[in-house]
């Protein structure tokens, strides 16, 4: 039994080994009716020697759409002077309208009831003494006045704008009553509606 048992044990590696290649799927053999036909063989084409790269070429320029320009807007027109329109003066430290400067705006409020497209912006200036502050608020009087009495006298009050320097733009740059006396004034700018 021994020798049986040892044919067994030699067998059974030989007869498994036999099983598991066996039970392997095997590739189906190929017929002549499904195989694909040979190719043929190929031709050799002797070497073509390599053309020139072509030089490059720059794409022509394309030219930009030729849009005429939108005109620019017309410039804000600003205020200039006006032969027309004189300065009045003050007093030191004051803003009542003279005499002799109620006649200057009588002819003022003529020429502007005359020409209803003028807009007015009057100015109204100080001598250097005195504060910044002071100046400024007391400039400020003296163009109101002006506008009050235009306004009194048939101009629209639409049409006039105020504004004050105070001392600081002065006409006359001297320390003397002739020069500050020249700079305590209203002036009288217009421009087109």
């Amino acid at each position: 039994m021994n020798r049986h048992v040892r044919t067994v044990a030699t067998l059974l590696p030989i007869i498994s080994l036999t099983l598991l290649l066996a039970g392997c799927p095997k590739r189906p053999a190929m017929t002549a009716t499904t195989a694909p036909p040979p190719l043929p063989p190929a031709a050799v084409a002797p070497p073509t020697p390599a053309a020139p790269a072509p030089a490059p070429v720059a794409p022509a320029p394309v030219a930009p759409p030729t849009v005429a320009p939108a005109p620019a807007p017309a410039p804000p027109k600003e205020y200039r002077s006006n032969t027309a329109l004189k300065q009045i003066f003050f007093t030191f430290d004051k803003a009542d309208l003279r005499p002799d400067d109620t006649q200057t705006l009588a002819a003022s409020a003529a020429y502007l009831k005359a020409n209803p497209n003028q807009l007015v912006l009057i100015e109204g200036h100080c001598d250097e003494r005195g504060t910044a502050e002071y100046n400024l608020a007391l400039g400020e009087r003296r163009a109101k006045a002006a506008m009050t009495y235009l306004v009194s006298n048939g101009v629209e009050a639409s049409r006039i704008t105020t504004i004050s320097y105070g001392k600081e733009r002065p006409g006359c740059t001297g320390k003397n009553e002739a020069c500050w006396s020249k700079n305590r004034n209203d002036t009288f700018l217009t421009k087109e509606r």
